[in-house]
Protein backbone atom coordinates (compact mmCIF):
# COMPACT_ATOMS: atom_id res chain seq x y z
CA UNK A 1 0.00 0.00 0.00
CA UNK A 2 1.74 3.42 -1.07
CA UNK A 3 0.84 6.35 0.68
CA UNK A 4 1.64 9.23 -0.59
CA UNK A 5 1.85 13.07 1.01
CA UNK A 6 3.73 16.29 0.21
CA UNK A 7 5.28 16.14 3.73
CA UNK A 8 6.00 13.28 4.36
CA UNK A 9 7.69 9.76 3.41
CA UNK A 10 5.85 7.71 0.64
CA UNK A 11 5.32 5.26 3.15
CA UNK A 12 5.22 1.42 1.40
CA UNK A 13 3.89 -1.09 3.31
CA UNK A 14 4.65 -4.92 3.08
CA UNK A 15 2.27 -8.01 3.51
CA UNK A 16 3.59 -8.61 7.27
CA UNK A 17 2.54 -7.08 10.84
CA UNK A 18 2.43 -3.31 11.22
CA UNK A 19 4.04 -1.26 14.00
CA UNK A 20 3.07 2.63 14.67
CA UNK A 21 5.36 4.10 16.87
CA UNK A 22 5.11 7.54 18.76
CA UNK A 23 8.56 9.47 19.17
CA UNK A 24 8.53 11.61 22.04
CA UNK A 25 8.80 9.52 25.27
CA UNK A 26 8.51 6.54 23.40
CA UNK A 27 11.83 5.92 21.33
CA UNK A 28 13.45 9.67 22.16
CA UNK A 29 14.06 10.79 25.57
CA UNK A 30 11.75 14.26 25.74
CA UNK A 31 10.98 14.99 29.65
CA UNK A 32 14.63 14.83 30.34
CA UNK A 33 16.15 16.72 27.33
CA UNK A 34 13.40 19.28 27.79
CA UNK A 35 14.65 19.91 31.73
CA UNK A 36 18.15 20.26 30.94
CA UNK A 37 17.30 23.06 27.53
CA UNK A 38 14.74 24.78 30.57
CA UNK A 39 17.51 25.40 33.25
CA UNK A 40 19.56 26.31 30.20
CA UNK A 41 17.16 28.89 29.21
CA UNK A 42 16.27 30.30 33.05
CA UNK A 43 13.45 28.26 33.69
CA UNK A 44 13.19 24.34 35.42
CA UNK A 45 10.07 22.20 35.12
CA UNK A 46 8.85 20.89 38.69
CA UNK A 47 6.96 17.84 37.47
CA UNK A 48 3.75 17.50 40.05
CA UNK A 49 1.01 16.62 37.50
CA UNK A 50 1.09 14.66 33.99
CA UNK A 51 1.34 18.23 32.06
CA UNK A 52 3.87 20.60 31.47
CA UNK A 53 1.96 24.02 31.80
CA UNK A 54 2.17 24.68 35.91
CA UNK A 55 4.94 22.68 36.09
CA UNK A 56 7.51 24.94 34.28
CA UNK A 57 8.99 27.69 36.89
CA UNK A 58 11.21 30.96 36.42
CA UNK A 59 14.53 30.45 37.63
CA UNK A 60 14.96 34.12 38.52
CA UNK A 61 11.63 34.80 40.22
CA UNK A 62 10.51 31.53 41.26
CA UNK A 63 7.27 32.26 38.99
CA UNK A 64 4.95 29.73 37.41
CA UNK A 65 5.96 30.25 33.75
CA UNK A 66 3.01 31.57 31.65
CA UNK A 67 1.46 28.97 29.37
CA UNK A 68 2.50 31.36 26.11
CA UNK A 69 6.03 31.49 27.13
CA UNK A 70 5.84 27.35 27.85
CA UNK A 71 4.56 27.07 24.21
CA UNK A 72 7.64 29.67 23.13
CA UNK A 73 9.78 27.44 25.23
CA UNK A 74 9.08 24.29 23.45
CA UNK A 75 9.00 26.12 19.61
CA UNK A 76 13.14 26.66 20.36
CA UNK A 77 13.38 23.05 22.27
CA UNK A 78 12.06 21.43 18.71
CA UNK A 79 13.93 23.47 16.65
CA UNK A 80 17.08 22.89 18.13
CA UNK A 81 15.68 19.04 18.88
CA UNK A 82 18.86 17.32 17.58
CA UNK A 83 21.16 19.23 20.26
CA UNK A 84 19.21 17.36 23.34
CA UNK A 85 17.45 14.95 22.39
CA UNK A 86 18.72 10.91 23.12
CA UNK A 87 17.53 7.70 22.06
CA UNK A 88 15.52 5.68 25.02
CA UNK A 89 17.26 2.61 26.46
CA UNK A 90 17.20 -0.01 23.68
CA UNK A 91 14.47 1.08 21.56
CA UNK A 92 17.08 0.64 18.72
CA UNK A 93 17.79 -2.58 19.03
CA UNK A 94 14.36 -3.41 19.87
CA UNK A 95 13.05 -1.75 16.87
CA UNK A 96 15.56 -3.37 14.64
CA UNK A 97 14.66 -6.74 15.39
CA UNK A 98 11.53 -6.57 15.42
CA UNK A 99 11.81 -4.42 11.56
CA UNK A 100 12.81 -8.21 10.46
CA UNK A 101 9.11 -9.18 10.72
CA UNK A 102 7.01 -6.49 10.51
CA UNK A 103 6.79 -2.65 8.87
CA UNK A 104 7.85 0.43 11.92
CA UNK A 105 6.26 3.78 11.01
CA UNK A 106 6.94 6.74 12.99
CA UNK A 107 3.47 8.96 13.95
CA UNK A 108 4.91 11.64 15.42
CA UNK A 109 2.86 14.79 17.00
CA UNK A 110 4.87 17.05 15.77
CA UNK A 111 4.14 20.64 13.32
CA UNK A 112 5.15 19.14 9.94
CA UNK A 113 7.89 22.48 10.06
CA UNK A 114 9.97 20.51 12.42
CA UNK A 115 10.26 17.44 10.40
CA UNK A 116 13.41 17.62 8.77
CA UNK A 117 15.49 17.92 12.22
CA UNK A 118 13.50 14.87 13.23
CA UNK A 119 14.39 13.29 10.19
CA UNK A 120 17.93 13.95 10.42
CA UNK A 121 18.00 13.01 14.61
CA UNK A 122 16.00 9.81 14.02
CA UNK A 123 18.39 8.74 11.30
CA UNK A 124 21.16 9.39 13.43
CA UNK A 125 20.22 7.18 16.05
CA UNK A 126 19.50 4.61 13.26
CA UNK A 127 16.29 4.95 13.24
CA UNK A 128 15.22 4.78 9.78
CA UNK A 129 12.14 4.01 9.46
CA UNK A 130 9.29 6.13 7.60
CA UNK A 131 8.22 8.98 9.57
CA UNK A 132 4.35 10.92 9.90
CA UNK A 133 4.58 14.57 11.52
CA UNK A 134 0.94 15.54 12.44
CA UNK A 135 -0.94 17.65 14.65
CA UNK A 136 -4.02 15.50 13.56
CA UNK A 137 -5.44 12.48 15.33
CA UNK A 138 -4.04 9.55 16.01
CA UNK A 139 -6.65 7.22 14.96
CA UNK A 140 -7.68 8.29 11.34
CA UNK A 141 -3.77 8.46 10.98
CA UNK A 142 -3.29 4.85 11.72
CA UNK A 143 -6.83 3.71 9.70
CA UNK A 144 -5.50 5.78 6.82
CA UNK A 145 -2.06 3.93 6.76
CA UNK A 146 -3.57 0.74 7.41
CA UNK A 147 -6.51 0.25 5.53
CA UNK A 148 -8.56 -2.96 4.93
CA UNK A 149 -5.30 -5.29 5.68
CA UNK A 150 -5.70 -8.07 7.86
CA UNK A 151 -2.17 -8.27 9.52
CA UNK A 152 -1.57 -7.75 13.17
CA UNK A 153 -1.17 -4.30 14.10
CA UNK A 154 0.68 -2.34 17.27
CA UNK A 155 0.48 1.12 18.08
CA UNK A 156 2.87 2.72 21.07
CA UNK A 157 2.13 5.71 22.46
CA UNK A 158 3.08 7.59 25.78
CA UNK A 159 -0.27 9.34 25.69
CA UNK A 160 -3.58 7.56 26.59
CA UNK A 161 -6.15 10.34 24.13
CA UNK A 162 -3.76 8.94 21.06
CA UNK A 163 -3.95 5.49 22.72
CA UNK A 164 -7.76 5.50 22.78
CA UNK A 165 -8.07 7.18 19.37
CA UNK A 166 -6.40 4.26 18.08
CA UNK A 167 -8.61 1.99 19.91
CA UNK A 168 -11.93 3.57 18.38
CA UNK A 169 -10.45 3.68 14.64
CA UNK A 170 -8.18 0.45 14.40
CA UNK A 171 -10.20 -2.00 17.02
CA UNK A 172 -7.95 -4.56 17.38
CA UNK A 173 -4.59 -2.99 17.67
CA UNK A 174 -2.42 -3.85 20.14
CA UNK A 175 -2.17 -0.70 22.21
CA UNK A 176 0.99 -0.23 24.04
CA UNK A 177 1.35 2.80 26.50
CA UNK A 178 5.03 3.44 26.81
CA UNK A 179 6.66 6.42 28.93
CA UNK A 180 10.81 6.40 29.05
CA UNK A 181 10.95 9.10 32.12
CA UNK A 182 10.32 7.40 35.22
CA UNK A 183 8.35 10.62 37.03
CA UNK A 184 6.11 11.77 34.21
CA UNK A 185 5.63 7.66 34.02
CA UNK A 186 4.88 7.60 37.83
CA UNK A 187 2.25 11.28 37.59
CA UNK A 188 0.55 9.55 34.16
CA UNK A 189 -3.32 8.50 34.41
CA UNK A 190 -4.53 4.84 33.43
CA UNK A 191 -4.51 4.64 29.94
CA UNK A 192 -7.70 3.10 29.72
CA UNK A 193 -9.41 0.01 28.53
CA UNK A 194 -8.09 -2.09 26.21
CA UNK A 195 -4.47 -0.91 26.64
CA UNK A 196 -1.20 -2.42 27.62
CA UNK A 197 1.39 -0.81 29.65
CA UNK A 198 5.01 -1.37 29.09
CA UNK A 199 7.64 -0.84 31.19
CA UNK A 200 10.44 -0.33 29.03
CA UNK A 201 11.39 -1.52 25.62
CA UNK A 202 12.21 -5.49 26.52
CA UNK A 203 8.75 -5.55 27.67
CA UNK A 204 7.54 -3.41 24.93
CA UNK A 205 8.81 -5.94 22.39
CA UNK A 206 7.97 -9.24 24.43
CA UNK A 207 3.94 -8.12 24.34
CA UNK A 208 4.71 -7.29 20.65
CA UNK A 209 6.13 -10.50 19.63
CA UNK A 210 3.28 -12.60 21.93
CA UNK A 211 0.57 -10.26 19.97
CA UNK A 212 2.22 -11.55 16.33
CA UNK A 213 2.22 -15.04 17.79
CA UNK A 214 -1.47 -15.43 18.65
CA UNK A 215 -2.21 -13.66 15.27
CA UNK A 216 -0.23 -16.42 13.18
Amino acid sequence: MLIPDAEHDNIVLGERPLIVCDIDEVVLEFVTPFQAFLTANGHELRPTSFRLNGNVFSLDDGGETPADEVARLLEAFFTGQDAWQTPVLAAADSLARLSGEADIVFLTAMPPRHRAVRRRLLTLHGFDYPMIATEAAKGPAVLALHGSRTHPVVFIDDIFVNLQSVRQHVPGTLLLNLIANDIFRGLAPHPGEGVDIALDWPHAEELIRAHFAAAR
